[in-house]
């Protein structure tokens, strides 16, 4: 792979806009390189050398002419130097190129520019970085200082330390090991170890000069030890107090100042907010309150060491990017200007500073010693879990399913034909009442198909998906995964079809086989079994986050709204006829209708009730997560966005109470209040969730940044999501076609609301991604338990 498109796919997606233009200054190489070749001499030039003076065959080939002291610094093509402004509290970097007035060198002075413009950029940026991580490391002291405390309250309740006992036997033991350490330490031993040391530094280099020259260079080196040697004495008296503070127990005085934070957000605790009950905040000394202390802890130092590696990663990649494009300029250019740039971007802040460095080993070391037991190998798998590695066997496996399910479709196509099903008189029967539950299974199954697309899609783009909706790492499905569960989905249902398709019934009851009708059934509660099964099996990981996000969805507005919880409710406004199924099911087992394949639930007035809460729920839930929004964060755009909700509830009402009445005022106000509501949620989609249709963007009509290369994309999804929104016409218009029953025209008009959503997904959360890459968000965060006073004060 070349190093251009590495460096791409090292890149955090959100702070792409902060690296090294690498791409750009290659191009500006490449025009350098081209305008060399237009000016290279003529091929007859290497005939006039034949006529040349001769050199002579005994000259030395080393041989060089005696030059002035200054022939170096003539010969070098460009000259670095620190600049100070003073806009800028941080110095920069200016680049002078020497050689403007060759040929070409205003196309190298404009390459030189650009590099020095991209290399101030990336310092600033991990400036800035450095000092946000700095100041994050300063609250985790403080942080892990009243852990420690509090640890000492829970476990040694009655223990109050007296430190000057602690202190006294502290002195004493440092005293001991010191005395351990002189008598173990002869002065002959150490000045053998130190020349020992000094000869490898040396290397042998002494040798070949003058005996001047060793006694200066010795000179040297002997005062650059005595500086070394004052510095480490200076160290040792730094680090003295420092190594023994971390032996001395913690001070309990630092509780006096601290306040418990709310540890996770109830319905409880939401009401209590709004009724303005004062939160309980005091320090309860219980054992559980120590483990949610430490989990959350925990989590923070998990987080804040991820963003360590990734800084000091982006560190990494932008010295060696400079190092490569350098390299590639001399070989274009056949100057030597590599050596004296890299030594600036060595020297610079970016190549010079070792804070996070440290950070990450001090991280490291507390992470392991109060979360792991002291157990390095368990910390460390923590802070650094392996990359989830391609499984051959979910391939292999997903394939199988794959080809099942293509197999079992044709058998049902043909045996359909084969038995002439659709031509009996059961077939209203069938279309009444079975195929609405095995709908369901069609439904989902479409639904996850477009989200393994939307999966492969967003990796393509590098969409940081895992982190928008906040996956725990190494958790998240990749679009194989999603694909070997849908099609595992797919071939129970098929198979379940199958055995179901029997139109005949027993001539002597009147009934037909209990087995087969409740295959839907049983089919149905083997996906809840396995949705809420406890052992980790079939990616429970994520089946616990999409139950939490369900269940922080149904109890809105009593949860604080994340983009995961909306997401889903989302997904939940498209899968109405999926939920009208399910109260199908309800309404066809629990009265018995299955005995007989009778559909009495539609003449039921409870039933019908029902039908048209459940076609409301989903959107008056996304209406109670905006409104909770909108009292949180103050903003208006919440407001406009659970109006949208609120008249798609008024218009799903409406059409519903048309489908059951089929009365002509009810089409009417059905048609006016669907009408506008499909108007501005068409409107919203296009503008506000995805960011295009922007009149004075850089793309006409799009938006500044778009991911996908094609713009004839975009355009396409525009004009699909509003043929899609209108898809609804078809309940108040009332299409008739001959061929179709009216359960298949319902299916099909709830597969294209599927399909609207799906491509929906995609450029929903392209546009959170974009967003995100603006605000170089590429944390989440991590609420931390305790709360200092003086930083409440601070913050007031």
């Amino acid at each position: 792979m070349k190093f251009g498109k590495e460096f791409l796919a090292q890149q955090v997606p959100e702070w792409q806009d902060a690296y090294m233009n690498y791409s750009y200054l290659k191009s500006l190489i490449k025009i350098i390189q081209h305008s060399k070749h237009k000016n290279k001499p003529h091929p007859h030039h290497h005939r006039l050398t034949l006529y040349s003076a001769f050199a002579g065959l005994t000259r030395s080939r080393h041989h060089q002419e005696p030059t002035s002291p200054s022939a170096d610094i003539e010969n070098q093509a460009i000259l670095v130097h620190a600049v100070s402004s003073d806009g800028e509290p941080h110095e920069s970097y200016e680049t002078t190129f020497l050689m403007a007035s060759d040929e070409g060198g205003v196309m190298e002075l404009e390459y030189f520019r650009r590099a020095d413009d991209e290399f101030n950029k990336v310092q600033k940026f991990y400036r800035g970085k450095v000092a946000e991580v700095m100041k994050e490391a300063s609250l985790l002291n403080k942080q892990m200082d009243a852990l420690i405390a509090f640890r000492i309250k829970v476990e040694n309740p009655q223990r109050l330390f007296d430190w000057n006992v602690e202190m006294t036997r502290l002195a004493s033991d440092i005293a001991v090991s010191t005395t351990s350490q002189l008598a173990t330490s002869a002065p002959t031993g150490a000045k053998a170890s130190r020349r020992a040391m000094e000869v490898i530094e040396e290397g042998g280099s002494c040798g070949s000069s003058s005996s001047h020259g060793e006694r200066s260079s010795e000179d040297d080196k002997d005062e650059k030890r005595r500086e070394d040697h004052n510095i480490d004495n200076q160290n040792l008296k730094e680090e003295k107090p420092n190594k023994y503070r971390r032996n001395m127990p913690a001070p309990l005085d630092v509780l006096d100042r601290v306040t418990m934070n709310q540890m996770a957000e109830t319905p409880l605790s939401t009401i209590k907010g709004v009724l303005n009950v004062p939160q309980q905040t005091e320090l309860k000394f219980t054992r559980e309150n120590l483990k949610k202390v430490e989990q959350q802890l925990r989590g923070a130092f998990i987080e804040f060491y991820q963003k360590l590696r990734l800084l000091k990663s982006y560190g990494f990649l932008n010295i060696l990017a400079f190092s490569k494009i350098m390299k590639k300029y001399d070989k274009v250019t056949s100057r030597h200007t590599s050596k004296p740039y890299m030594n600036m971007v060595d020297n610079s802040y970016l190549g010079s500073s070792d804070e996070v460095t440290k950070l990450i080993e001090r991280v490291e070391d507390t992470f392991i010693k109060h979360f792991s037991n002291s157990n390095r190998r368990k910390g460390m798998a923590v802070l650094r879990p392996k990359p989830r590695k391609e499984r051959h066997r979910i391939t292999f496996a997903m394939g199988c399913l794959v080809g099942c399910t293509v197999a079992l479709t044709l058998n049902l196509i043909l045996t359909i034909r084969a038995r002439h099903v659709m031509d009996q008189s059961g077939t209203t029967k069938y279309m009444d009442n079975l195929f609405p539950l095995y709908s369901l299974f069609g439904y989902v199954f479409l639904h996850m198909l477009l989200y393994a697309g939307n999966i492969y899609y967003w990796r393509r783009y590098r969409v940081n998906y895992s982190f928008i909706f906040g996956f725990k790492q190494g958790t998240e499905l990749g679009y194989k995964e999603v694909l070997l569960v849908g099609f595992g989905l797919a071939v129970l249902a098929l198979a379940a079809t199958l055995s179901n398709l029997d139109m005949e019934m027993d001539p002597k009851t009147q009934d037909y086989k209990a087995i087969t009708e409740l295959l839907p059934l049983f089919l149905v509660l083997l996906v809840v079994v396995i949705l809420l099964c406890p052992l980790n099996i079939v990616y429970r990981s994520s089946r616990y986050f999409l139950l939490v996000c369900f269940f922080h969805g149904i109890c809105a507005p009593l949860y604080k709204v994340t983009l995961p919880d909306f997401f889903l409710a989302d997904q939940l406004t498209s899968q109405v006829e999926a939920i009208r199924s399910l109260q199908f099911y309800i309404c066809y087992y629990g009265w018995g209708d299955y005995k007989h394949r009778n559909n009495t639930c539609g003449s039921n007035v409870v039933f019908n009730t029902f039908s048209f809460i459940v076609a409301c729920v989903p959107f008056w839930l996304r209406f109670l997560q905006c409104i909770r929004r909108l009292f949180e964060e103050k903003d208006a755009q919440q407001g406009y966005n659970g109006l949208k909700y609120f008249l798609t509830v008024v218009a799903v009402g409406m059409r519903t109470a048309y489908s059951l009445n089929k009365d002509v005022n009810w089409k009417i106000l059905a048609g006016i209040i669907s009408i506008v509501s499909a108007g501005f949620c068409t409107y919203w989609d296009i503008v506000i969730d995805w960011g295009l249709l922007q009149r004075n963007s850089r793309n006409r009509w799009l938006r500044d940044k778009l991911l996908v290369p094609y713009k004839s994309v975009y355009f396409a999804a525009i004009v699909l999501n509003v043929l899609l929104r209108f898809a609804w016409l078809q309940t108040v218009l009332n299409f008739n076609v001959s061929f179709m029953h009216e359960q298949s025209m319902i299916a099909v008009v709830a597969i294209l609301e599927i399909i609207r959503r799906g491509v929906w997904n995609f450029f929903r959360l392209e546009n959170e991604h974009l967003n995100n890459v603006g605000k170089y968000r590429a944390f989440k965060s991590v609420p931390l338990p305790f709360n200092y006073e003086e930083d409440h004060q601070h913050n007031h």
